[in-house]
């Protein structure tokens, strides 16, 4: 991967500009910049037809100065330990953020889940949880969903991982089936807190969300219940949205329902079908002119090659690390108001710490319960972030909303580590 491209050096990087705007003391910034804790395992796994298969996986437990580890599993081809570090950074400025009383962690395993089937992942699942089963727990670090895994994959986990303890242990993963003690509301809940975060910054950009147009990347879980949402709950027209093969338009919008059937049916939204719609690139998405742009896949997609032709006046950051440093500046300069990824999907955490105390306590809310608590929770960061925004900006030291939300957070976590007397 490109140096310019490395999710850890950016998350680096990002960390470095706050603390340098923050003045921060530098025993602290040494303690931020590196995790807590790297672990690699090289595990076998029996595949179907009886041949064993050894894989590579991750845990990385970033920071645990306010709480357990939390962070999410991914199981991707691609996967590799600076992705991993990157991801666990942001977990714990996201928590933080959030404050809630979690530290920051993240796990992967390099595997195609694609070319796997049913029983090769829970094999898979199962000897990842053995592998890494001393470094995790609902008071150490607890894991969660993220690419490529799913609610029955965190199931065989939490089951695994029971049979180690030698007790049920619900509490040590979250995003699990409601049958095994999931929280309601929690499958939906990146992208309804992306929706909070979104009604906040339109009401202070004075845009109206019912005439808004908005194009959104990605067509996985979190980008489908965005669109989902966005239309159900403001009215929104979404006129571009986009997979791994590329991507739609149609100035008169995408019919949600339609789209899921295409995906489901070809494996492409591109092969949606409409008069006026027209197949595009993920490039020409990022830079239609629509009033909202969501970026809801991977990372490192708004760059500084393209940052310029990005024509939204929001761009709400769905997606973990879409935007690199170098782009920041750029759309600031264009009056584009980007929302970083770890206020806007942070939503998944905080739905997942509600399914944590859910399980401990042995007590469980309705949806509705989950959602008023997460919006409370998610319009706080918001308005915290912009409270720091215009707090230096008054003070001629202009910040973007990402270093003001650095800022919180890192403040924060800083705070625990002195009064634990870590420096």
């Amino acid at each position: 991967m490109a140096e310019e491209l490395n999710s850890f050096k950016i998350a680096q990087a990002q960390l470095d500009s706050a603390a340098e705007m923050m003045d921060l003391d530098e025993q602290a910034h040494a303690l931020l910049r590196e995790p807590m804790q790297t672990v690699i395992v090289n595990f076998p796994v029996e595949m179907h037809d009886g041949t064993v298969k050894t894989f590579t996986g991750f845990r990385v437990l970033y920071n645990n100065a306010r709480g357990p580890g939390k962070g999410g599993i991914r199981f991707h081809p691609q996967e590799n330990l600076d992705t991993v570090k990157a991801l666990a950074a942001w977990m714990t400025w996201k928590t933080a953020l959030a404050n809630i009383p979690y530290g920051g962690a993240k796990g992967g395993v390099i595997c195609d889940p694609k070319q796997m089937n049913e029983k090769e992942l829970e094999h898979l699942s199962r000897a990842y949880v053995r592998a890494i089963a001393k470094f995790i727990g609902p008071q150490v670090d607890i894991p969660a969903p993220d690419v490529y895994t799913t609610p029955q994959i965190m199931a065989w986990i939490m089951d695994e991982y029971s049979k180690i303890a030698g007790q049920n242990e619900f509490a040590v993963i979250t995003g699990k089936p409601l049958e095994v003690w999931g929280s309601e509301g929690r499958f939906d809940s990146t992208a309804m807190g992306g929706m909070y975060v979104l009604r906040e910054a339109a009401k202070l950009k004075k845009i109206d969300l019912k005439n808004a147009k908005v194009a959104i990347q990605g067509f996985g879980n979190a980008g489908m219940f965005a669109m989902d949402l966005v239309t159900k709950l403001f009215g929104s027209k979404v006129v571009a949205i986009s997979d791994s093969k590329g991507g739609v338009y149609s100035e008169a919008g995408l019919d949600y329902n339609t789209l899921v059937k295409v995906k489901q049916s070809t494996g492409s939204v591109q092969n949606y079908e409409g008069a006026d719609v027209q197949k595009i690139s993920n490039e020409e998405l990022l830079e239609s002119d629509v009033d909202v742009l969501i970026p809801a896949a991977i990372e490192n997609q708004i760059t500084a090659a393209n940052a310029d032709k990005i024509r939204a006046k929001i761009l709400l950051e769905l997606a973990n690390g879409p935007v690199t440093p170098e782009a920041d500046e750029i759309l600031a300069n264009n009056n584009v108001f980007d929302l970083p990824d770890f206020l806007v999907n942070s939503g998944g955490v905080i739905v997942s710490y509600f399914e944590w105390v859910q399980n401990l306590a042995g007590y469980y809310w309705p949806a509705e319960d989950v959602y008023k608590k997460l919006d409370a929770i998610i319009t706080k960061s918001f308005n915290d972030v912009i409270a720091t925004q215009n707090e230096y900006n008054s003070k001629g030291k202009r910040i973007f909303p990402r270093t003001a939300a650095y800022i919180v957070a890192v403040s924060r976590v800083v705070s625990a580590m002195k009064v634990r007397g870590w420096f």
